[in-house]
């Protein structure tokens, strides 16, 4: 049974390290080409979602016939790149817009990780329920199984009661989990963090959204629901009071969106540059090759210090999003609460 259990570890293993690789292959192979007019531009474009594209460096080749798009403040030269996803083709230039053609969907490098993330979460849980009842598994398996409890007992029981947390229980494990994922493969070399986009984070706070109103309705009833957002007030303020509401419920969702984006955004943005400062003190309008090798030691220093920071941060915003959920669902369902 041991050699059993070390050896689907060391399969488990090689499976997570296939998935994380190729995700960053496909990132690298055919996520479109940008180069920006100096080396912090072209750093920071690499926080922004990329389209995967049949050749990356088309650009360069004879594809690269310019184009001259009419815009009301004058003519923009942009380098188009040929898509090619299924058996649809059509061209678009650099800011994303589609020349005439059938349409189609452009899918993005951060779909890529979004994609690992749940296939990362399939792998490392195998075995796990196996655990959970029987006690016998893999070290791996133990280790989830640990969180997975960890999860359940600190966070969803103590909030939200172990009866109705019970039924709540599977979303907010793959919540945190799915955003853990992603923020981790967003550190791999080569990669994209997809919970550095405003459009992912929106996305999952809008799950949350709807989390809240459905099991509030559900739980209280349609009517009820929408009649309890507002205290007991007099009659006169009970509209402003139910706007204010709303505009809360509102804003709840929208600070899991903000928080979770720009702190994995901001610290993407301090190690970039840290790692543009090299270039740009080697730069021959600075100190050349002296200034660039010079500050070598300090800007790599910096920069592996920041990130050993951000390995903490993506643990602890998986964390945040997933608690302040809770307590926005439980609320949304208790509203004595």
């Amino acid at each position: 049974m041991k050699r059993f259990n070390s050896y689907l570890f060391s399969l488990r293993g090689l499976l997570i390290l296939a998935i994380v690789a190729g995700s960053c292959f496909v990132s690298i192979r055919y996520s479109a080409h940008r180069e920006g007019q100096d080396v912090f531009t072209t750093l920071y474009m690499h926080l922004m979602p990329s389209p995967l594209v049949k050749d990356n460096h088309a650009a360069h080749g004879e594809e690269a016939a310019l184009v001259e798009i009419p815009l009301p403040e004058g003519k923009f030269e942009l380098g188009p790149i040929t898509l090619d996803l299924g058996a649809v083709s059509r061209r678009i230039d650099y800011r994303g817009e589609h020349a005439e053609g059938p349409p189609m969907t452009t899918v993005f490098n951060l779909q890529v990780f979004q994609v690992a993330a749940v296939l990362l979460c399939l792998v490392c849980f195998a075995g796990v329920p196996r655990y959970i009842k029987t006690g016998k598994g893999d070290p791996m398996a133990r280790m989830f199984a640990g969180f997975a409890m960890w999860i359940r007992d600190e966070m969803v029981y103590p909030e939200m009661g172990k009866e109705l947390g019970r039924r709540f229980l599977p979303y907010f494990l793959t919540l945190f989990f799915f955003i853990l994922f992603m923020n981790l493969t967003g550190l791999t070399p080569h990669s994209a963090t997809a919970t550095a986009s405003i459009f992912v984070t929106c996305a999952m706070a809008l799950t949350t959204l709807a989390v809240m109103v459905i099991g509030g309705m559900v739980a209280q009833g349609p009517i009820k629901y929408w009649k309890n957002l507002v205290p007991h007030v007099p009659l006169l303020l009970w509209p402003l009071m139910f706007l204010v509401e709303f505009v809360g419920l509102l804003v709840k969702p929208f600070a899991l969106m903000v928080r979770l984006f720009a702190n994995m955004t901001g610290g993407h943005m301090v190690v970039l540059s840290f790692m543009g400062l090299l270039f740009f003190l080697g730069s021959e309008e600075m100190w050349g090759a002296v200034g660039g090798w010079g500050s070598t030691p300090l800007s790599i220093g910096f920069a592996v210090f920041i990130m050993i920071i951000e390995g903490f941060v993506a643990l602890l915003q998986a964390y945040i999003f997933t608690q302040l959920s809770i307590i926005f669902v439980n609320a949304s369902i208790h509203p004595e609460h």
